[in-house]
């Protein structure tokens, strides 16, 4: 069971499943992850906050999203595809926050039309435009 947490350790976590790992282009989490947004499903019901609960800062970044951080060192925590409902819906945690992602591999991007041109991912795998993203989650 991967374990996580945020760069000082205030906030520690377990993520009984893991998903789906992805990479989102858009503009809300270049802004807020400083680049792309490499990010691993953990379901809702897997996801176990074994330390500094208190210390999780929320944003609600959209009508139908939010996002989380330590407010102690900054670290971003996870997305929520919530749909406006604060506590609700699966996690997306950013990849390197977990100490075990061995057999990890990428399965999609998306918003792959707003990626900066000077860089790209290599590899054979579904890239999303903002459009087909959209479509896809509504």
């Amino acid at each position: 069971m991967p374990k996580g947490q945020c760069l000082c350790g205030a906030v520690k976590f377990e993520a009984r499943e893991l998903g789906n790992f992805g990479v989102c282009h858009c503009r809300q989490c270049q802004q807020w992850a400083g680049s792309a947004l490499f990010g691993i499903t953990v379901p809702e019901a897997a996801m176990k906050i074994t330390e500094g609960e208190d210390k999780v800062g929320t944003f609600r970044s959209s009508d139908w999203a939010s996002r989380s951080f330590c407010t102690n060192c900054g670290s971003a925590l996870w997305y929520r595809f919530d749909k406006g409902l604060d506590g609700k819906g699966n996690y997306e945690v950013p990849i390197g926050l977990l100490d075990d992602v061995s057999g990890v591999t990428l399965k999609r991007e998306i918003f792959a039309d707003e990626k900066p041109a000077c860089w790209s991912l290599a590899g054979d795998h579904e890239r999303l435009t903002a459009a087909q993203t959209r479509a896809l989650f509504g």
